[in-house]
């Protein structure tokens, strides 16, 4: 009787090891799925802020193309310092070729065909996502011969 005993309790030792080894997996798992779930909505918040944020950005870039004041200038760079720190890069438009998932075309113009000739309004991304795209005048060369032609 006692053999079948230590069986027994052999046996529930066992069964016990295997479901606290599974208990503690799951909250393992827990613990790794809530750290995601916050790490998500911090980010979720952040690209929310900035968003709200990149209009105050335009604003102080239309200021200073219309005037020379160093202060707006300053305002600027630390600005785009505090964004890119977060992860907020701009969306280089200059010159570049138009390339529709980054840019959002709102007017063709003279200038060489698929080229961006003008920003109208900044694009950027958050950490390699686009949160919003540049919009461009790009270039066209049915509007180049047509103002050849004008002359």
């Amino acid at each position: 009787m006692k053999k079948h005993d230590k069986k027994i309790d052999t046996e529930e030792i066992e069964n016990l090891t295997n479901q606290l080894k599974r208990a503690l997996a799951d909250y393992q798992n827990l613990e790794k799925r809530i750290t995601e779930e916050k790490s998500s909505w911090i980010r979720t918040a952040n690209k929310d802020l900035i968003l709200r944020l990149l209009p105050a950005l335009d604003n102080l870039l239309l200021a200073d193309k219309h005037t020379n004041d160093e202060g707006v200038k300053l305002a600027i760079k630390h600005f785009m310092d505090v964004l890119e720190s977060e992860g907020v890069k701009k969306i280089e438009t200059e010159g570049a070729d138009f390339t529709p998932h980054l840019m959002e075309a709102v007017s063709t113009a003279g200038g060489e065909e698929g080229k961006v000739v003008e920003e109208v309004r900044s694009g950027y991304t958050l950490n390699g996502d686009i949160i919003r795209p540049a919009q461009v005048v790009v270039g066209s060369a049915k509007h180049s011969a047509e103002q050849n032609e004008a002359n």
